[in-house]
């Protein structure tokens, strides 16, 4: 009875079938474009996501908690770098794998060729919606999480913000451009919480750290480079720049600007809290410095003060002749 009404929920939906011809090899190819049904694909694997999500915290870091014994504060950033180095490390080698099959890597022009891309295939609409499902269920795990009340503004800014860019391209069938910022922005997010996870289980471990702010700052660029590419240079050259719903054509001039615009904000939000972030690293590592220093000074000055008292002492019980020689000789004369 409820098989219709699941199906909206478990299996994507508007799949078109595109028949053979004599060109290409196979029989039929499924593509697929999105709609209103997308919302209850999207709450269904929200609902996934939380499983998984609590099947991580208990079975692998509730574990690792108990035995390194962290205080509240790491035991949070802990569980955090956790769980979202185990989503970007498999959101990677899911975008990578499409990249590959699809041939984004080795045709740069295929991010801007043939727009609007409104038919994809099903691995591409199944990245973006697994994507939107995992960034809304960030919501319900603040409560569940027990996150501060401090850290939940920021955590909302966070979450929103990947929303905001990844639905922004799934529904301005921006998709490919979309799968490769993505895809290069989650390696070098996975790179910092993992390194994250190895200074939580060794402080003097910083190497991984000072690779993560080099291919930040790459990452940034890099970002701009084809963002700047794809929306001055192949979309601005495209015979059709008119909006039309009916066919998802958003190649017009207040939609290329919005968009860029709303890429370099969010690289310059980024790339402000980076060196902001680098600034006070380098602040408590100075003032740290010297106060370790002078600690030792202090403890070597220390030490040379007792020497020179316990020669002090020796030398005036010398002169006052209670142990000399030469005072039990005058004694016995």
């Amino acid at each position: 009875i409820t098989a219709k009404a699941a199906v909206i929920f478990v299996t994507l939906q508007y799949n078109v079938t595109i028949p053979a011809t004599e060109e290409q090899s196979a029989e039929t190819i499924s593509l697929y474009h999105y709609g209103i049904k997308d919302l209850a694909t999207i709450f269904f694997y929200m609902l996934v996501a939380i499983i998984i999500h609590a099947i991580i915290q208990e079975y692998v870091l509730d574990k690792i908690n108990r035995k390194m014994h962290f205080s509240k504060t790491k035991h949070s950033k802990f569980n955090e770098s956790g769980q979202l180095s185990a989503f970007y490390l498999f959101s990677c080698v899911w975008g990578t794998s499409i990249l590959v099959s699809e041939n984004y890597i080795s045709d740069p022009t295929s991010l801007w060729r043939d727009y609007p891309h409104t038919l994809i295939p099903f691995q591409m609409k199944f990245f973006y919606i697994s994507q939107l499902a995992y960034w809304f269920h960030a919501f319900p795990e603040l409560y569940f999480q027990k996150t501060k009340k401090e850290d939940i503004f920021r955590q909302i800014i966070y979450i929103g913000l990947y929303l905001f860019h990844i639905a922004g391209a799934y529904l301005l069938n921006l998709t490919h451009l979309g799968l490769v910022l993505l895809v290069l922005h989650y390696f070098v997010e996975f790179l910092f919480h993992i390194s994250r996870l190895f200074y939580f289980s060794d402080e003097r471990y910083q190497k991984g750290f000072s690779l993560w702010a080099v291919l930040f700052v790459l990452g940034r660029l890099l970002t701009l480079i084809l963002s700047v590419l794809t929306f001055g240079f192949g979309l601005a050259r495209a015979e059709d720049q008119q909006l039309n719903f009916s066919t998802g054509n958003f190649n017009i001039l207040a939609v290329r600007i919005s968009v860029l615009a709303s890429i370099c904000m969010a690289q310059a939000f980024m790339m402000w809290k980076f060196i902001n972030f680098q600034l006070r690293r380098w602040r408590e590592h100075s003032s740290s410095q010297p106060q370790s220093v002078k600690k030792k000074f202090v403890t070597a000055k220390g030490k040379t003060s007792r020497k020179e008292r316990e020669n002090g002492i020796n030398g005036t019980v010398t002169s006052n002749g209670a142990d000399s020689p030469r005072s039990r000789k005058e004694k016995s004369s």
